[in-house]
């Protein structure tokens, strides 16, 4: 298991609960870096890509609303 890392900008868990805001914005920067990295798998692996799409698009074509 990893040390912590020391240069990490939130506090101790145990300090005080997190607000909604910091919250969010975690949750945001998360999704940012795994869109991200979604955009580097698809440019380096085109081909799993276009699969990956195609499979989504038949997911939602028989998704029953």
């Amino acid at each position: 298991m990893p040390a912590p890392d020391p240069s990490d900008d939130r506090p101790d868990e145990g300090s005080r609960p997190e607000t909604d805001a910091e919250r969010r914005r975690r949750r945001a920067q998360f999704l940012r870096e795994l869109a991200e990295a979604r955009e580097l798998r698809d440019r380096v692996q085109p081909r799993r890509a276009k699969v990956a799409r195609l499979r989504h698009a038949m997911r939602m074509r028989t998704f029953r609303w």
